[in-house]
């Protein structure tokens, strides 16, 4: 009898996810069943908490949270791992027979997408637009790939401010800008990321204009659903070397399965298979 594994999503606005048919392929390479669903807290008449408790109690063995909860997770979990504790966010829990795990992969997600782009490259004053959950990760990343000045745009300058001090606390001699108008810190930046829902399936648009790209070498977009975001087709079109979300959603979800798992994955042959469509065995 095949060997089922539980697991899910819970986010909001996530129709569009390829997380299910990652993992359900991922699960065939292995010979697993894989049960993955899409849990969205206000379409169930919920809270995320309330969600929850309510799969940790249902026999799954973890589930990867989104948008907007990842910071809301890391309070409902036992976090091992400093550096995951210093982010303050989590994307991916395992539940165990004690106590729910919490651990972040959008950070080694980001850290292997930004250096399959472009090697052992500085990444240079970077500018960050969103200090949500998914920011968090991707600073705390840049810091391991070298980062020394850094400008952080979000509306809730609160949020902002906060990260830049976590930030300034890990790497002391870091040189950090925050504001709530992406477009006054994108002056001089030489990477420029989006770590906001904006350009999503759902919500339009671009979180900064293409004429405050100029200058720039490099650009990321956290967002992969579409994987050409307007973010991103406005940064190739200014010549800049452009890094797909996608690539953080490969890298993310690579890591995740080792967790919930513990199993291999040919993750050529995973690529392969997503890009074809296909969906489990």
């Amino acid at each position: 009898m095949t060997e089922i594994l539980h697991l899910g999503l819970i986010g909001d606005n996530i129709a569009e996810s390829q997380a299910p048919r990652f993992h359900r392929l991922a699960g065939a390479q292995n010979a697993r069943t894989v049960v993955y669903d899409r849990l969205v807290p206000p379409a169930l008449g919920k809270t995320f908490d309330e969600v929850f408790v309510e799969v940790a109690a249902a026999g799954y063995r973890g589930v990867n949270v989104t948008y907007p909860y990842k910071e809301r997770a890391a309070a409902r979990v036992a976090i091992e791992d400093p550096l995951v504790a210093a982010i303050g966010a989590v994307n991916t829990v395992v539940f165990t027979d004690t106590r729910p795990l919490g651990f972040n992969t959008d950070h080694s997600g980001f850290i292997a997408a930004y250096r399959a782009a472009r090697g052992t490259a500085n990444p240079g004053p970077v500018l960050m637009i969103g200090a949500g959950g998914v920011g968090k990760a991707v600073a705390f990343g840049l810091i391991a790939l070298g980062l020394r000045d850094i400008r952080i745009a979000d509306h809730d300058l609160a949020k902002a401010e906060t990260l830049a001090q976590a930030l300034c606390r890990a790497q002391p001699h870091l040189i950090c800008q925050t504001g709530r108008d992406a477009d006054r810190l994108a002056a001089g930046a030489r990477g420029l990321i989006n770590c906001t829902p904006v350009g999503m399936v759902g919500y339009g648009g671009t979180p900064l204009p293409r004429a405050r790209m100029a200058g720039a070498d490099w650009a990321f977009d956290a967002v992969y659903t579409p994987v050409d975001t307007p973010f991103l087709q406005d940064a190739a079109a200014e010549g800049l070397q452009v890094i797909s979300g996608y690539e953080l959603f490969i890298g993310q979800g690579v890591d995740a399965w080792r967790i919930f798992s513990g199993l291999p994955l040919d993750v050529a042959r995973l690529r392969a298979d997503l890009a074809a469509g296909k969906d489990g065995p």
